[in-house]
């Protein structure tokens, strides 16, 4: 019983962290990324598509990134959807095939904002798998009258280790982003 709510656990904040890496590459570097637009949605004939169902991006220079729609018509839509997008400030171009988005070089004080950014998104992250220690240590609780204490109060110690392990990852991943963002 102990063991399903850890395995459980464990893979809910497995997930968490893999969320948190993902939620960070969406954050702009100094170099144009595919990922960039990875939770980018366009407006597709009235309904939120991904980009990544409509289209294909290639990255031929460092801060060039070419979108080509599989679907000529949804040109304009991608473009839109690209200049609309928060914390980009890149202002795509449509050449009626492709539509070619150019990355701004980053200020030291658009950098800074951006690791304000992504520490939020961490700090986010962090709570997130706490929140999911809290409802695995309430589950092992149900469990004592079953078990015995000796066995939640082991359980708990590996829930405590786990969550150190997955808080550490996200600690390491932020560390990896911010020395990105923060390298000319």
């Amino acid at each position: 019983m102990i063991a399903d709510v850890l395995a459980e656990t464990t893979t809910r904040m497995t997930r968490a962290v893999e969320a948190a890496k993902e939620d960070f590459a969406t954050v702009r570097t100094g170099r144009a990324n595919p990922q960039l637009f990875q939770k980018l949605l366009v407006d597709y004939y009235g309904s939120p598509t991904p980009i990544a169902q409509l289209a294909s991006m290639a990255n031929p220079e460092a801060r060039t990134l070419i979108v080509t729609p599989y679907d000529k018509t949804a040109l304009r839509a991608i473009e839109q959807a690209i200049r609309d997008m928060p914390n980009l400030g890149a202002n795509p171009t449509n050449d009626g095939n492709i539509v070619r988005v150019t990355m701004p070089e980053l200020t030291q004080e658009r950098r800074k904002e951006y690791v304000k950014l992504v520490r939020s998104k961490g700090e986010d992250a962090k709570v997130h798998v706490r929140g999911i220690r809290r409802k695995a240590k309430d589950e092992l609780d149900t469990l004592k009258a079953d078990v015995g204490e000796d066995e939640i109060a082991r359980g708990e110690k590996e829930l405590d280790a786990l969550t150190r392990q997955h808080v550490d990852a996200i600690d390491e991943a932020l560390k990896r982003k911010e020395a990105e963002l923060l390298e000319v």
